[in-house]
């Protein structure tokens, strides 16, 4: 029989849908699941986005640029300057979601064995993404009883060497929602300098910031431009997940000039896509206002519903819209398998994420899940009850 390749092997399972077969079984067998696995915005994406897509008279569908549509990119210029980030076009690169950006990125900056420091816990494909690039991920331990907040630069640096390619945060982060502030930010910018490595910063999450501090990106300093790539994409700031548009912003011609090989490969964008991407940017801007009111207020409710319960001890994130849970459990992932197996609650269970996926460091995370409020209020607290007994049957 044909071998596979170790590369496909040691790929890792994504621990955000390993367990989607158990939970299909528990919906086979009528039971409701409320998925807190996975950041699916149940918000409605602009109207006129949708709306663009309906009205498009195309009579084909024929390949677009592979850096994607003038007019987007253009468009997207203006919504940077409205966050004080100041690009051209000519710096964009859009791509088939985040995820496709981050993988052009890695591939460019690393040779196989490279090496690229993500505080950890971090969004758990990064390590997918790093393995399908034969790149080695070295983690900084980032604090739970420190909210996540970057580690001492001292630890950071400790961790570079001749094979430091780059620094890799998500800000806000995924899964933590701790948001990296302007001094944060500009000492890892001054460090890349100082190291000649990059400073990839995933933005994806930049309009949900819960405490009012505006967000501050890795591009709105120009001296580590040739250092700094932002990652981004409409799939979360306008309920888009499933359009897969995404970008790779930087002001460093050279990356930018062979990231587009990587884009020419794959051709181009999806069109639709990028009609309803573009027609989203004209949205008023109370949209965005108004999701972000609704994480907020969410994030406040699943909180003060999860502190309620024995035994847990809950993060409490400042963007994003996510949190990390330390259950009074031996192995979250075992727990997180017999809620979709085991157990249901007036025909409801629950869907988590084990939070050992979101780690490197091997044993980290063990007893820890994530959470993303992403659900209508009524149905966090229901959520919340369940997962409060459901700890009391496991836990028997």
């Amino acid at each position: 029989m044909p071998q596979l390749s170790k590369k496909g092997l040691e790929l890792p399972a994504s621990p955000i849908r390993k367990l989607v077969f158990h939970a299909d079984a528990a919906k086979e067998k009528g039971i409701e699941v409320l998925h807190l696995n996975i950041g699916q915005p149940d918000i409605k994406a602009p109207k006129n986005a949708m709306q663009a897509v309906l009205e498009a008279d195309l009579k084909l569908l024929p390949y677009g640029m592979s850096q994607g549509t003038l007019g987007y990119r253009t468009k997207l210029c203006k919504y940077y300057k409205k966050h004080n980030i100041s690009i051209s076009p000519e710096d964009i690169l859009v791509t088939t979601g985040a995820s496709e950006a981050l993988y052009f990125c890695l591939n460019l900056i690393c040779n196989a064995g490279d090496q690229v420091i993500i505080p950890e816990p971090f969004y758990a494909n990064y390590n997918g993404f790093a393995s399908a690039a034969s790149v080695d991920v070295v983690p900084v331990i980032s604090d739970f009883a420190d909210q996540y907040e970057l580690p001492p630069i001292e630890k950071v640096i400790e961790k570079i060497n001749s094979k430091t390619k780059a620094i890799l945060l998500c800000n806000p982060s995924n899964p933590t929602g701790y948001v990296y502030n302007k001094k944060e930010i500009e000492m890892l910018g001054k460090l890349v300098i100082e190291k000649d490595i990059f400073l990839i910063v995933d933005e994806v999450y930049r309009e949900f910031i819960h405490n009012g501090d505006p967000h501050y990106s890795v591009l709105c300093d120009s001296r580590w431009s040739e250092h700094s790539v932002m990652i981004d994409s409409v799939s979360k700031r306008y309920s888009m997940c499933g359009a897969r548009v995404g970008c790779m912003v930087s002001r460093n011609k050279k990356l930018l000039k062979q990231a587009l090989k990587y884009a020419q490969l794959r051709l181009s964008p999806p069109a639709y896509a990028m009609i309803a991407s573009e027609a989203a940017l004209d949205a008023p801007e109370k949209y965005l206002e108004e999701v972000a009111e609704e994480y907020r207020n969410r994030r406040n409710v699943m909180i003060q519903a999860l502190e309620k319960i024995e035994g847990i001890d809950v993060s409490h994130p400042m963007g994003a819209f996510y949190c990390m849970v330390k259950l009074p459990v031996e192995n979250a992932e075992d727990f997180s398998k017999f809620l979709l197996t085991d157990f249901s609650d007036q025909g409801q269970t629950l869907m988590l994420a084990p939070g050992q996926g979101f780690y490197s460091t091997p044993g980290l995370g063990k007893n820890e899940v994530r959470i993303a409020f992403v659900l209508e209020t009524e149905k966090l607290i229901r959520a919340a009850q369940i997962l409060e007994k459901a700890l009391e049957v496991y836990n028997q």
